[in-house]
């Protein structure tokens, strides 16, 4: 078996609230795979957002350890968790956060020039992306001009445009209708699998996280199977 693109290992996140300690994530252990696509599910309010989040380093942690493609990243500068976040991770939102002035081909482009690569091959990427969702025809579109289910197809590729390890995705498909979203969420599979992505979703859909290679529940700050 390889080595896992993604490792928690007695991972800790906690709130303070005036006097009060809220213990999010209390201690979390989580292996993720290369090509393997596993759901997080819980209740609201259960910390599937901060354990994302601190996965991804835009939050550190208060206790264990990160490990991303074999690398830790407790101890990482600023720099270094924005390198790593740029270089290796892909994130995906329940909104599509797409950039309104631009059009699709450029929403793809645009975080590939800013890692170095140039316009020609970011192009290349952008319109091969494009293509594998079915939207090479609307690449020109501004966000304002694609639906629903388009506009986040085209977030999903703007998450792979920089070809990373680990990709993390926050209700990827909530704001959509039930064909709609599964749709999409048919889409992103072929994805994860085409480019043997370790994915790591959280969904409310229970048919949605049924068709994933694993189920893990959050539960008072706890990972179970």
């Amino acid at each position: 078996m390889s080595n896992p693109a993604l490792s928690l290992k007695d991972l800790k996140r906690t709130f303070h609230q005036g006097s009060e300690s809220l213990h999010v994530l209390r201690s979390v252990d989580l292996d993720l795979y290369p090509g393997e696509i596993v759901a997080l599910v819980g209740p609201s309010g259960s910390g599937k957002s901060t354990l994302l989040q601190t996965a991804g380093l835009l939050e550190k942690a208060d206790g264990g350890e990160v490990i991303i493609d074999g690398k830790k990243c407790a101890h990482l500068n600023d720099t270094g968790r924005t390198q790593m976040r740029r270089e290796v991770i892909g994130f995906v939102y329940q909104f599509h956060h797409l950039l309104p002035e631009f059009d699709a081909e450029e929403n793809i482009i645009l975080p590939q020039m800013i890692a170095g690569k140039s316009y020609s091959n970011a192009q290349k990427r952008a319109r091969d992306l494009l293509t594998s969702v079915g939207l090479l025809e609307r690449a020109t579109h501004r966000p304002a001009r694609l639906s629903g289910g388009e506009q986040q197809r085209v977030a999903i590729v703007r998450a792979l445009a920089n070809r990373p390890k680990v990709l993390l995705a926050d209700e990827p498909t909530g704001n959509l209708d039930e064909h709609t979203a599964a749709s999409v969420f048919e889409k992103l599979i072929q994805l994860v699998r085409k480019e043997n992505l370790a994915a790591l979703i959280a969904t409310h859909n229970m048919d949605l996280a049924k068709q994933m290679d694993r189920i893990l529940t959050l539960h008072e700050g706890h990972i179970s199977i």
